[in-house]
């Protein structure tokens, strides 16, 4: 499989985290709102979506061409 073929799989699973990024983003403002968060949870979940933003941020940076000036 070729840079080429890999660029719609790997957009698709760039689409795919960071919706669960955002899914999570939700869930933790969810807990937040509650009267006496699970501060346990919560921290969890935001590790979690630390781990998925860096993830995004590697697949991105696989789809830019590497560039020789």
């Amino acid at each position: 499989m070729t840079d080429q073929d890999q660029q719609p799989d790997l957009a698709a699973k760039v689409a795919q985290l960071q919706i669960e990024h955002r899914d999570l983003d939700a869930a933790i403002a969810a807990l937040a709102a509650a009267g006496t968060p699970d501060l346990l949870q919560v921290a969890r979940l935001k590790k979690r979506k630390l781990r998925l933003k860096d993830e995004i941020k590697t697949i991105q940076d696989l789809m830019i061409p590497d560039i020789i000036a």
